[in-house]
């Protein structure tokens, strides 16, 4: 990682720029012929995209339900209860999310109303490669439960020999999965938004991916709504003087081992302490696994030094980053004015760790600086808004003089028509 000392405000926005390539000509056009490949030719196209990409012959693309319930049997019992604890407190934060309809009668005589529907089908898709993110089953599955989605459909790519994660069998299992697929990458993506012999289409996609998958959901989009727009994971820390460096550290860490196109960015107020930042660094990823990953991340990632908290939250919304982390001693108040988030972590005790799996809240959020825009995913996210309308007649005589005024103002005189020959009936 490199470090800068108090950059100009043109130097943060070049350190700021994610690892996302500006030409990405090859993958649009490698997804744009996967697409048109599988509304060709359906299953047949799955099977041979299983083939060519994940080296997986596949006779059946739907993997049985009982397969499911064994995956749950056959478990590691302490996976097993972590991943029920992890579904608990996931559910009891997204049912609170769960809104009553509102009814509010604007004159008398009219009544305005809005209630919350749940979409009927939603497609999840749930990565399968470096890591197999049966996280993202609970994160997804929960809420479209609790929102009433009348189907669930997830796809996640075969390995050879057709093996699926058991973890993941496990997890949709536990969720009330409908239909699990073992179909991956961008050809899942348009079996998802168009259906195929085996897939049905659904209303809405969502789950994270690769630049493949990306560019899929990106496509689609036109004719099936999608969770958010996505890509490489990334976090930032905040952090003063008196946070932990080795705790710092391990956060920096935990984000870059996500992937290599990962960014990992410390905003902190003295050299010193991104001095002590590096040096836990150095010592903490001899012990991890995926140094590959880490260090092509880290090389991608930056400590920045700020003169002052003030410029810390300005840079901070600046960025508008996936995770925030704040590791200051009055992380509480400078949380009120860093709104520009996906998902904010106060305190020493509050690692990225604990909202990728158990706290409550979905892991499931916008990168790219979408998170100065979007939402992460939640319960309402599986649901739509309609409104209803009942007016007496009463009601729309008291609002007749405003429509009719409004409507002819605009030229649209059978709006205004609409009207009046409701008042003028006896």
């Amino acid at each position: 990682m490199d470090i800068t000392i108090n950059p100009t405000f043109d130097q943060l926005k070049k350190l700021f720029e994610r690892n996302i390539p500006v030409d990405d000509t090859q993958v649009d056009e490698s997804v744009r012929n996967i697409i048109n490949d599988v509304r060709a030719h359906g299953d047949e196209a799955l099977r041979r995209l299983a083939l060519r990409f994940d080296r997986a012959e596949l006779s059946e693309l739907e993997v049985p339900t009982s397969r499911c319930r064994e995956a749950v049997e056959k478990l590691d019992k302490e996976v097993l209860d972590a991943m029920r604890q992890a579904a608990a407190n996931i559910e009891a934060f997204h049912r609170a999310q769960l809104v009553q309809p509102i009814e509010v009668e604007t004159v008398p005589g009219v009544t305005c109303v809005q209630r919350q529907v749940p979409i009927p089908r939603v497609g999840l898709y749930i990565p399968g490669g470096r890591a197999p993110l049966f996280s993202t089953v609970l994160m997804l599955a929960i809420p479209a439960r609790l929102a009433g989605c009348r189907e669930v459909v997830l796809c996640t790519p075969a390995g050879e020999g057709g093996h699926i994660a058991p973890e993941i069998l496990a997890a949709a299992s536990i969720c009330g999965v409908d239909r699990v697929f073992a179909v991956g990458g961008a050809q899942a993506i348009a079996a998802m938004a168009y259906g195929t012999e085996s897939i049905p289409r659904v209303n809405k996609i969502f789950g994270p991916g690769n630049r493949y998958v990306t560019k899929a959901k990106q496509l689609v989009s036109i004719s099936t709504a999608i969770d958010m727009p996505a890509g490489p994971s990334e976090v930032m820390v905040i952090a003063d003087d008196r946070a932990n460096p080795a705790f710092v550290a391990a956060d920096l860490l935990s984000q870059a081992e996500h992937g290599p196109d990962s960014q990992s960015v410390l905003l902190c107020l003295s050299q010193e302490f991104a001095a002590k930042v590096m040096e836990q660094i150095d010592i903490l990823r001899k012990q991890l696994h995926r140094s590959e990953c880490i260090d092509s991340s880290l090389s991608k990632s930056h400590i920045i030094v700020l003169p002052d908290e003030k410029a810390m939250i300005d840079a901070a919304n600046m960025y508008a980053p996936e995770h925030l982390i704040i590791a200051m001693g009055n992380a509480h108040d400078v949380a009120k004015y860093t709104t520009e988030a996906g998902s904010v972590f106060i305190g020493d005790y509050a690692p990225e760790s604990a909202g990728d799996y158990a706290s409550g809240t979905n892991h499931t959020l916008p990168t790219g600086g979408w998170a100065a825009a979007l939402s992460g995913v939640n319960t309402d996210s599986f649901m739509r808004r309609v409104t209803y309308q009942t007016l007496s007649r009463q009601g729309l005589e008291s609002l007749a003089p405003v429509i009719t005024t409004m409507a002819r103002a605009e030229g649209l005189d059978a709006h205004a028509l609409a009207v009046t020959i409701r008042i003028k009936n006896d």
